[in-house]
């Protein structure tokens, strides 16, 4: 009969491979916090990043602040919006570009958070609806609009439509029901319920040209 080699946890000269595996993982967790720290401005080697790689650590100016976050190349901005900065505001429908509710605005246009990636948003104004509530708590004419209004049911579309009537009363603050229909175009609601949604639109535009 053939010796069997029993493997145990522990070789004979007391190594754990546990041990040898932990110091791995552990070295292989230096190397990359290492890499930041020497991709970083003003780091130790201020090192550039290899042609084509992508960096990871960003800061994105995001309502006004600006946030660092850690974001994989092919991350969108929704997902980065939602999961690394806290900001739910920003919902996930169908995440295919085709219902609006991940709709943010970049410097003042809506785009879809979830068709965008984060990548490429870096130096532009990004604004969800968390920033527009003013300092002192003051909500945005199209928030006070739509409360007025009572403009949604369930309400799960409503920060993206919020967003898109922003772009349109900031751009056209004295529209037609027909032309806040246009602009609205691009946002879904699963309730169907786009009569009182444009009956905010036209309440915002009102605020709007009060406040002027």
């Amino acid at each position: 009969m053939h010796d069997v080699e029993i493997l145990t946890d522990r070789e004979p000269s007391g190594y754990s491979r546990r041990s040898f595996i932990k110091g791995v993982i552990a070295a292989g967790a230096g190397a990359y916090a290492a890499g930041y720290m020497f991709r970083a401005p003003g780091g130790l080697a201020a090192l550039p990043s290899a042609q084509g790689s992508v960096e990871r650590l960003i800061t994105l100016n995001v309502n006004g602040q600006r946030r660092p976050v850690d974001v994989l190349k092919q991350e969108t901005l929704a997902l980065t919006l939602r999961y690394k900065l806290g900001l739910t505001g920003t919902k996930l429908g169908c995440d295919r570009a085709e219902c609006g509710a991940c709709t943010v605005l970049l410097d003042g246009v809506p785009h879809y958070g979830c068709s965008t990636l984060t990548h490429q948003v870096r130096g532009r104004q990004i604004t969800t609806i968390e920033g527009l509530e003013a300092a002192d708590g003051t909500l945005h004419p199209v928030q006070q609009a739509v409360v007025a209004e009572g403009g949604f049911q369930c309400a799960f579309c409503a920060p993206g439509f919020i967003m898109s009537m922003v772009a349109l009363t900031a751009s056209n603050p004295n529209p037609s029901r027909e032309e806040a229909a246009q602009a609205l175009s691009g946002n879904l609601c699963r309730c169907g319920d786009y009569n009182k949604i444009l009956n905010s639109a036209m309440r915002a535009a009102e605020y709007v040209r009060q406040r002027a």
